[in-house]
């Protein structure tokens, strides 16, 4: 049953992991907006820290923590101090992802390779894992894996990243199947080219990002990290409560051509 507001998540705890970069911490914030008490989850302990600081002078519940999402013990850790600390989850997004090396199957050796899929995908297994069992307790859920439009279209270069978004994507699927009679549903979200860091990254600046990936798009420009934050918001509520197993695209069109 749809609550009266269904944009709304107040009374929850919301687990982010990736949440020190540009789409995480911006889910985090518009998550924390509605309502809900959050738990921003990333690698580096110091940028976890900054944008549960940021929710906080704000007025809202937030929980920083350190945790490398590959790592089995520590995933369980985080997980467990969240339901010490805030209490259930009840909406879990898995958006973690390292900066993965560019080049074809031929460029990469098996640790570059097992590493990217040990952190995007590994690491959305293992927090599903741990939250799973105290989500279904408490009555159930959504859980957002950040897939990408290079989830379902190639990239040159990209073939580590291409693979672990797809994989998210079908891992969706099935999680979907499997939890929905626990009341949890599985989607995934694809954003398509985001001002974030990770372009400039990949590309030496802002300007570069744009000038080589805005005509891609069909509406000519990146996206905004709160324009992904305010579309988890949809999946992560009772907005979209007749949906699970899909993905959402939210790419500028880049998927239409």
């Amino acid at each position: 049953m749809a609550s009266l507001d269904p944009f709304l998540l107040t009374g929850k705890v919301a687990v982010v992991t990736g949440a020190g970069g540009g789409i995480g911490g911006a889910i985090c914030r518009v998550f924390a907006a509605a309502g809900a008490s959050v738990a921003c989850v990333d690698r580096n302990g110091e940028s976890a820290e900054s944008t549960a600081a940021a929710i906080r002078s704000a007025g809202s519940r937030a929980l920083a923590l350190a945790c490398d999402v590959s790592h089995e013990a520590q995933t369980e850790a985080a997980v467990r101090q969240v339901v010490e600390q805030l209490g259930p989850p009840r909406v879990l997004v898995n958006g973690a992802a390292g900066n993965d090396p560019s080049g074809s199957v031929l460029e990469f050796d098996l640790a570059s390779w097992n590493q990217v899929f040990a952190v995007n995908v590994g690491g959305a297994f293992l927090m599903s894992r741990w939250v799973i069992p105290v989500m279904a307790q408490a009555g159930g859920g959504s859980i957002i894996h950040i897939a990408s439009q290079l989830g379902s279209v190639g990239a040159p270069g990209r073939v580590a990243y291409c693979s672990t978004k797809g994989a998210l994507i079908q891992m969706a699927k099935a999680m979907a199947i499997d939890h929905a009679a626990q009341n949890i549903r599985v989607n995934t979200l694809s954003p398509g080219a985001v001002e974030t860091d990770r372009l400039t990254y990949r590309l030496g600046s802002m300007e570069a990002a744009r000038a080589a990936l805005a005509p891609a798009h069909a509406m000519g420009r990146l996206g905004l990290p709160t324009e992904l934050a305010t579309a988890a918001l949809f999946l992560a509520t009772d907005a979209s409560s007749f949906m699970t197993g899909a993905d959402l695209l939210v790419d500028g069109g880049y998927n239409a051509r």
